[in-house]
């Protein structure tokens, strides 16, 4: 390669023969020349870095892949989730239907369920003829369900019944007569007392949730006086109902007929 003014002369000297050839590079050819090289270089280094991506992408598809079934997993769950919730909801609303709901909202309280009215034909003790302050009626308006019964062979542990009802259901006075008391109590939580005129009957209502009667009024047999709940000592909606004859608790179904049906 000889250098000469404007640029270089390179001679190619072939091993077989004696002929020579020369390429002569200007200072143009030169820069064309240094320009395509780095251009090469710079496509050289964004194909080497392209690759590199392509190359660090692909080895995460495994970890993309678990990725995605872990979610695929997660959403299952949440599926699932969602179904069990709506079970739930479900069972909520029965046993927010069982327990009486709105029926307070939607039930102002009556001042009387006639004795004619729907299921009364059912109540009354055995036999006929009997004076309305003789508590013979069913105290509920619902028919409930009996979960204890009189206990006298515990002296009195338990003096009366024990019916399951909704919470918010009407209790009735089971015969006429005056309220004596119509209080909160630390077991029975809100409760009435009411004495049946000379017949040396009382009736006692306990666990309600509103009472809609105070001391001295005169109720009539079948008369709302309260509505059920779960005050005092209770683990759940129902109305201790009890009977007692001169001041001693005796069996009410010696005098009450248990309703039955749903009305």
């Amino acid at each position: 390669m000889k250098e000469h003014e404007g640029g270089f002369t390179i001679v190619l000297v072939p091993g077989d023969t004696e002929r020579t050839r020369s390429v002569r590079l200007t200072p143009r050819g030169l820069r064309i020349g240094a320009a395509l090289a780095a251009a090469a270089g710079i496509g050289l280094a964004m194909l080497l870095g392209s690759w590199w991506y392509f190359a660090a992408q692909t080895a995460r598809i495994p970890e993309l892949e678990g990725h995605i079934a872990r979610l695929e997993a997660d959403n299952a769950k949440v599926e699932e989730l969602a179904r069990s919730l709506a079970q739930l909801e479900a069972e909520y609303d029965k046993i927010h239907t069982m327990l009486g709901g709105d029926i307070l909202a939607a039930n102002p309280a009556p001042e009387i369920l006639p004795a004619e009215g729907p299921g009364a034909a059912d109540e009354g003790a055995p036999g006929t003829g009997l004076s309305p302050e003789i508590p013979t009626s069913w105290p509920l308006a619902a028919a409930g369900y009996v979960t204890r019964t009189l206990e006298p062979a515990l002296d009195g542990t338990h003096p009366g019944i024990d019916i399951a009802v909704a919470q918010h259901s009407y209790i009735r006075a089971s015969g006429a007569g005056v309220v004596t008391e119509a209080s909160a109590d630390s077991i029975y939580g809100l409760f009435v007392l009411i004495e049946h005129g000379n017949s040396g009957y009382e009736s006692m209502y306990g666990h309600a949730s509103r009472l809609f009667v105070t001391p001295g009024d005169t109720v009539l047999q079948n008369q709302v006086i309260a509505l059920s709940g779960n005050t005092g000592i209770s683990t759940a909606p129902h109305l201790h109902f009890e009977i007692l004859q001169d001041g001693r608790p005796i069996d009410p179904f010696t005098l009450v007929q248990q309703r039955t049906g749903s009305g």
